[in-house]
């Protein structure tokens, strides 16, 4: 998920894919290159993919970044990026591929789940909005664009039962997009601070030890019905460590929390 500059619409890879407009696209093992896209990636993993994989896999949060993920700070974001790290192999195939396909698939990323289509957010700034955008971007090793079925944007997003997974990228990706400007100052991006945030977004298991095993909720006011849910549920601690890290960063006002009086 990346935002897009509108002057720059033209000049992004793939064909956009208006409302209605289709695609040709389907995978299966009877094709050559079957598995040739599960090789050395550059994936990225979104604080959701986290929480589906490292459930499946039975496994903590700090367990599945230690082992499966790298950490970058690419030069144009202020915020790390998360990627899959692939296995030590000559083909650095990716850990979960197999000689059947992929051994977590019900619960693949979102960048693999909406393959070959990606996804950008365009920001309009006339009408000041947020834009959901797609495109058409299989590689040319890809044999499943020369099959017969036909989709839309949106129906193949239903198909791959990815519409749940776009819907927390593009909450994701509109946090990611305040981490464009710098927000550390002289504490720099490998301060406290980052850690914190970095915490709060990709490591569930480790905040909610720190909300409820620290001085956070002597700090912070939360609601009752609020603590109950993340407390029991990895989804609804993400979405309030998204508001947390907003509020604690930038001081934006959520309803989910604000300082306790003191």
């Amino acid at each position: 998920m990346k935002y897009v500059d509108t002057n720059n619409l033209d000049k992004l890879p793939g064909r956009r894919l208006e409302n209605n407009d289709t695609f040709s696209f389907h995978c299966h093992q009877g094709l050559s290159c079957f598995n040739l896209c599960c090789r050395n990636l550059n994936l990225f993993l979104y604080p959701y993919d986290v929480v589906r994989l490292k459930k499946r896999l039975g496994i903590t949060s700090d367990q599945f970044i230690d082992k499966y993920v790298d950490i970058v700070l690419r030069r144009s974001s202020f915020f790390p990026e998360v990627l899959l790290r692939m296995s030590e192999n000559k083909k650095k195939t990716c850990p979960f591929l197999t000689e059947s396909g992929c051994s977590v698939y019900p619960d693949r990323p979102d960048t693999c789940r909406t393959f070959p289509v990606e996804q950008g957010m365009m920001y309009d700034a006339e009408t000041k909005k947020k834009v959901l955008i797609h495109f058409f971007r299989p590689p040319d090793f890809c044999l499943g664009r020369h099959e017969s079925k036909k989709w839309t944007a949106c129906t193949w997003s239903n198909d791959q039962h990815a519409v749940l997974y776009n819907k927390m990228t593009l909450q994701w990706a509109e946090l990611k997009g305040l981490f464009y400007t710098d927000p550390w100052g002289n504490e720099g991006p490998n301060g406290p601070r980052k850690k914190m945030a970095f915490m709060a977004t990709y490591n569930m298991d480790q905040f909610r030890n720190f909300l409820f095993n620290s001085s956070f909720l002597k700090r912070y006011k939360v609601k009752s019905v609020i603590l109950k849910k993340i407390k029991a549920d990895d989804v609804e601690l993400m979405n309030f460590g998204f508001e947390w890290v907003k509020f604690y960063i930038w001081g934006i006002k959520t309803k989910y929390l604000r300082l306790a009086q003191k």
